[in-house]
C-alpha cells in the first residue's frame, strides 16, 4: 500500500510542479532575476506551499502517527553546520545556473526540456560524490 500512496503523492507533486510553472527553467530564472525581467508568480507558489505545510502539520501531527507508518519521521537537528551551508549554496548556485531544482528537473525531463539532459546527470553525479566524501569522512572518525 505504501508504494502506491508514494507513487500517487509523487504524481500529484509532479503535476503541481508542472501546473505551477516550476518545470520551466525560463520562468524560474526570471523569478531569480530581481534586477531584470523579474516574474514574481513563483513567490505565490512558494507561499502557497508554505501555507499548506503550516496548516497540514497542525492537522496531522496531533494524530500521533501517520496513516501508513507507526511514527512520524521528522528532522531533529536544529543546528546550522558546514554541510548545511555548503549544500544550500550548491543547491542555490545550481538552481540559478540551470533554472532547475531536483523535483522540477525530473518533471521537465518527461516534458522534453533540453537542459535536463545535462542537469540531471550532473545532479546525480554530485549526489554520488557527496555520499562518497561523507562516507570517507565518517570512516576517518
Amino acid at each position: 500500500m505504501r508504494p502506491l500512496f508514494g507513487f500517487l503523492a509523487g504524481l500529484l507533486f509532479g503535476v503541481g510542479l508542472i501546473v505551477a510553472g516550476m518545470s520551466d527553467p525560463a520562468k524560474v530564472l526570471n523569478f531569480l532575476d530581481v534586477a531584470g525581467t523579474w516574474d514574481p508568480s513563483l513567490a505565490f507558489v512558494m507561499g502557497g506551499a508554505a501555507l499548506t505545510t503550516f496548516i497540514g502539520y497542525r492537522i496531522v501531527l496531533p494524530r500521533g502517527h501517520p496513516f501508513l507508518l507507526s511514527e512520524f519521521q521528522l528532522p531533529t537537528r536544529r543546528d546550522i553546520d558546514r554541510n548545511l551551508v555548503v549544500g544550500a549554496a550548491i543547491f542555490g548556485i545550481g538552481w540559478g545556473i540551470g533554472g532547475f531544482c531536483p523535483g522540477p528537473a525530473w518533471t521537465a525531463l518527461f516534458l522534453g526540456a533540453p537542459g535536463t539532459l545535462v542537469f540531471l546527470p550532473m545532479m546525480l553525479a554530485g549526489m554520488v560524490i557527496a555520499t562518497l566524501v561523507a562516507n570517507r569522512r565518517n570512516a576517518r572518525h
